[in-house]
């Protein structure tokens, strides 16, 4: 991954960005090195039905590495998101399933089944998720834990 060949993601939404869409690009882009390219468009809601907005979501996955996917999103519109999911793996893309921020909920079964991997809202680790998702890089991050000896 560079700046030359970033990783190519989509994040689920509801035509609308909702504060966990906005919120996993604040966390992108304070992440240093990391470089990515969003192919997802809430704002572009094309006009017509509900297979019109599925065509244009299978417009924008498919180019993609990786889905991020709002686990928060699954009680206002399960329908939709569920089909973005379903439209992923029918296209061997991997997904991360991202809980629902500020919530103790557990993630609902139909969603963690969809899911290549599960993750918290964490900076780190939503940015090592996504690059073991897309391209198979393992991070070689280590934590440093201090502690105090009496």
């Amino acid at each position: 991954m560079s700046q030359a060949n970033p990783i190519r993601l989509f994040v689920t939404h509801l035509w609308e960005p909702a504060d966990d869409y906005l919120r996993v690009f604040e966390y992108l882009e304070s992440s240093r090195n990391f470089f990515y390219k969003n192919y997802s468009v809430p704002e572009r809601r094309p006009a017509g039905d509900r297979e019109a907005q599925k065509q244009e979501l299978r417009a924008q996955i498919s180019p993609v590495e990786v889905v991020v996917a709002l686990s928060g999103l699954f009680a206002q519109d399960q329908d939709l998101l569920t089909f973005q999911l379903l439209y992923a793996k029918a296209s061997q893309k991997p997904v991360l399933l991202v809980r629902p921020f500020g919530s103790e909920k557990a993630v609902p079964k139909a969603l963690t089944d969809l899911a290549d991997e599960v993750v918290d809202w964490d900076e780190r680790a939503l940015v090592d998720a996504i690059r073991r998702q897309a391209r198979h890089e393992d991070t070689t991050r280590w934590d440093t834990i201090e502690f105090k000896l009496d």
